[in-house]
């Protein structure tokens, strides 16, 4: 993702609407901050099951729409070689 920081994203910096690229780098920070364990298990603690279903869905229709097979095991379960090689294109 271009843009992309290690660091803790600056969440004054989150703006959506005014450029394609502004857009995607607020959404990569976005998802950062919603990935903090404090903010995660907060909000999980507090959604009903259809909308854990929901969101499950979500990120998974996601991923299997923009990841390989190799992305999902490298990027998303963070498995050094994936088990499933042969099957990557």
């Amino acid at each position: 993702m271009s843009g992309y920081s290690p660091e803790s994203p600056d969440p004054s910096t989150i703006c959506f609407g005014l450029s394609p690229e502004l857009d995607r780098q607020s959404c990569g920070a976005y998802l950062q901050l919603l990935g903090r364990p404090a903010v995660a298990q907060t909000l999980c603690s507090r959604l009903s099951q259809a909308e854990i279903d929901q969101l499950i869905e979500l990120i998974s229709g996601l991923m299997r729409n923009h990841f390989s097979k190799h992305e999902y095991h490298s990027l998303f379960l963070d498995e050094e070689h994936s088990r499933h090689s042969s099957e990557d294109q």
